[in-house]
């Protein structure tokens, strides 16, 4: 059965229907509640309330991207968490970490490369370190777009549909986002990629 059919009789009360939904999108939502919460505990929390509140909005659902969708639900989530907790998230960089494949999968972001030098492990745990410190200082609107751009790879369109914000209101977030870690990476800029150094020289 196809997605637009799944959906279809999920809203006529399919809970078998549903199941296969949460089956297709669980690791994407997962993923990046992982991104926003910084932790899995929090990560599996907000998605566990992500379908939850899914399946109990699911007749609001009016067509378009299912996946978008979901995602708002997920990012409107770790809001909520975010504003309760009152605390900053951590997160990686993709081209730097892989968030783990799923809520059972351990919290720990793990090295993209298996086959690298000491040096170059060390390197990279000592970046990727940094760069969650970093992102840890961000506010929270910068750092959730900065995540879903960067991270995600969603474009400004998507975020600001995800959000509920202007779209000149996510370019702003997000340039602010990548000047404030372009600003806090200095201290660690020899292990930046080659591509980060030009960019920031360029910059200069």
């Amino acid at each position: 059965m196809d997605e637009p059919a799944l959906i279809l009789e999920a809203q006529r009360g399919d809970l078998d229907a549903f199941n296969r939904l949460v089956l297709d999108y669980q690791t994407p939502v997962y993923n990046l509640a992982y991104r926003i919460m910084g932790e899995g505990d929090s990560a599996a929390d907000a998605t566990q309330e992500t379908f939850i509140s899914a399946h109990k909005n699911l007749h609001h659902y009016r067509g378009g991207s299912f996946k978008a969708w979901l995602m708002r639900i997920v990012t409107n989530a770790c809001y909520d968490e975010l504003r309760r907790r009152k605390r900053r998230p951590a997160a990686s960089l993709e081209a730097l970490t892989v968030v783990p494949e799923g809520p059972d999968a351990d919290s720990e972001a793990s090295l993209a490369s298996k086959d690298e030098s000491p040096e170059d492990h060390a390197e990279r745990v000592e970046l990727a370190r940094a760069i969650q410190d970093c992102l840890n200082r961000l506010p929270d609107d910068m750092r959730t777009v900065a995540v879903m751009c960067d991270v995600q790879g969603m474009d400004y369109a998507e975020i600001a549909d995800n959000i509920g914000a202007a779209l000149g209101t996510v370019k702003s977030r997000l340039s602010r986002a990548r000047a404030r870690l372009r600003d806090c990476l200095q201290g660690v800029r020899e292990l930046l990629p080659a591509a980060f150094r030009l960019e920031e020289e360029s910059s200069l």
